[in-house]
């Protein structure tokens, strides 16, 4: 068996760094851990799809939570005059406790993010859209973009067939192995009508950090 280890977490403290900062003794751990993946899902169920949500970090002082979202589309996160991001404020607010700050970043790139280039190939094969073809098209348009390599794995009943399989794309270098490598690593499932799920693994190297 292949040893699979995420890119992400091999490469904490080299170039990449923790979704979560805080530090918590054993008393307060469980309880800070459960309200970061409360505030995940409630980002996650509340902005969708529809606002290419890409990462969201989290930063914890004694009396204020700073939670920074970085997503393609920055005016569907602030709504109309603000309405949405001062709604979700408040909503992480109640969650935690405390104070809250909400920063939102924009994503000049999205072709360079690996979570929303997965989302976005789980949503083409959720239309019937032949899976070789949002395969292909997802790693061109990422390569145009100046990444220097990409790999993108579908694995499931694919096309609706019988048996399950696992195909890839790979276009320029992955190198896994290489620690200085910045490598953006997501993963994203797509309910395929008729044929129940069909996971989606995408890898992007972006040059050296």
């Amino acid at each position: 068996m292949g040893q699979k280890v995420n890119p992400i977490s091999m490469r904490l403290q080299v170039n990449k760094d923790w979704r979560s900062r805080w530090f918590a003794g054993k008393r307060e751990y469980a309880n800070y851990l459960k309200q970061d993946l409360a505030a995940r899902k409630l980002i996650a169920t509340k902005l969708g799809s529809r606002a290419a949500v890409s990462k969201v970090d989290i930063e914890r002082s004694p009396n204020l939570v700073t939670v920074t979202i970085q997503t393609a589309k920055a005016g569907v996160v602030i709504g109309r005059g603000g309405a949405g991001a001062s709604e979700l404020k408040s909503d992480i607010e109640k969650l935690y406790g405390i104070p809250a700050r909400i920063n939102i970043e924009e994503i000049k790139r999205p072709e360079l993010q690996a979570k929303l280039v997965a989302e976005n190939i789980a949503h083409q094969l959720e239309r019937r859209i032949a899976f070789r073809r949002a395969v292909k098209q997802a790693a061109g348009a990422t390569m145009r973009a100046g990444a220097k390599g990409v790999r993108i794995e579908v694995a499931g009943r694919l096309g609706g067939m019988e048996m399950s399989r696992r195909e890839k794309e790979v276009q320029g270098s992955v190198p896994l192995h290489t620690l200085r490598a910045d490598i953006d690593f997501a993963s994203a499932r797509a309910l395929y009508p008729g044929a129940g799920i069909i996971g989606v693994k995408v890898w992007i190297y972006r040059g050296e950090a």
